[in-house]
């Protein structure tokens, strides 16, 4: 795609010289992103590992409210009431959609709440600075889109492989990096890939709360999916969360005042803004 952008695979090369390994303060302004992703994902598994899948799934929904506050925060945006309602039932109908009640097991775990509340805190602010920071990052240059996606993700790349070197070094250097990958796991890194790519679109031409939204609907369709596919059956919780979902989404559409724009700093300070709501 980038080698499309440039037209040429000379003006590819020149570009990811100027850009990439030619900027470092770039590179290192997109790694902060990265760092706190990688943060989050760490913090989501000590939080599911000490709290009931149930409480972990009403608490890890708090990412969306929390993603329209550090947009109205970083990015000096205002939200109607009925927008933030619409964020609230966004993340209630999420909930209902991905409930599942609990299951009796003969296997106990030693827990500690404290702990779980603590890192699902700590992943849901990370969750919601990180993708407002990515967005801040996007819309506040003319840099390509492509560009900022390689020098946020080769920072990721770093990061991971010294995750995964400390974890399981001595298990990679014995059986190689890549043992185990089948054509199935390639088809689901390329899926993810996509997936990446399509929601640094979102986020640059939309905004990180209308991201929450669509990841909202891709959740509600895949599993319509489901059940047409693989006959999976559909409950009470299921339908009033979708419902949930259907109706935030058609009232967050409502207002007419543009949202997708980095508004002037001198306009309203954070605090006002807030106290109007």
């Amino acid at each position: 795609l980038f080698c499309r952008e440039t037209g040429s695979l000379t003006r590819l090369i020149t570009s990811l010289k100027e850009n990439v390994f030619g900027s470092p303060t770039e590179l290192l302004k997109l790694s902060v992103p990265s760092l706190v992703y990688a943060l989050q994902n760490n913090m989501a598994f000590v939080a599911l590992s000490n709290l009931d899948a149930a409480v972990y799934q009403v608490t890890y929904q708090l990412k969306i409210p929390c993603t329209a506050l550090c947009t109205v925060l970083m990015l000096n945006r205002t939200l109607s009431k009925l927008q933030w309602f619409s964020v609230f039932m966004l993340c209630g109908g999420v909930t209902l959609v991905q409930w599942k009640p609990a299951q009796a097991t003969k296997v106990q775990v030693e827990q500690n709440p404290w702990l779980g509340f603590g890192a699902i805190a700590v992943a849901v602010l990370c969750s919601g600075f990180a993708g407002v920071y990515f967005e801040k990052v996007l819309k506040s240059s003319d840099t390509s889109l492509w560009v900022r996606n390689i020098q946020m993700y080769l920072s990721g790349i770093v990061m991971t492989l010294f995750g995964v070197y400390m974890s399981d070094g001595a298990q990679v250097l014995e059986k190689g990096f890549f043992y185990g990958y089948t054509y199935y796991v390639w088809f689901v890194i390329f899926l993810a890939s996509v997936g990446g790519l399509y929601t640094s679109v979102v986020v640059k031409y939309t905004d990180n709360i209308m991201k929450g939204f669509s990841a909202a609907a891709a959740i509600v369709l895949s599993t319509v999916a489901s059940v047409i596919l693989f006959g999976l059956q559909i409950t009470v919780t299921f339908s009033l969360g979708a419902l949930l979902v259907c109706i935030s989404i058609y009232l967050y559409g409502l207002p007419r005042q543009d949202t997708t724009k980095i508004q002037p700093s001198e306009t309203k300070s954070s605090k006002e803004r807030l106290a109007t709501v």
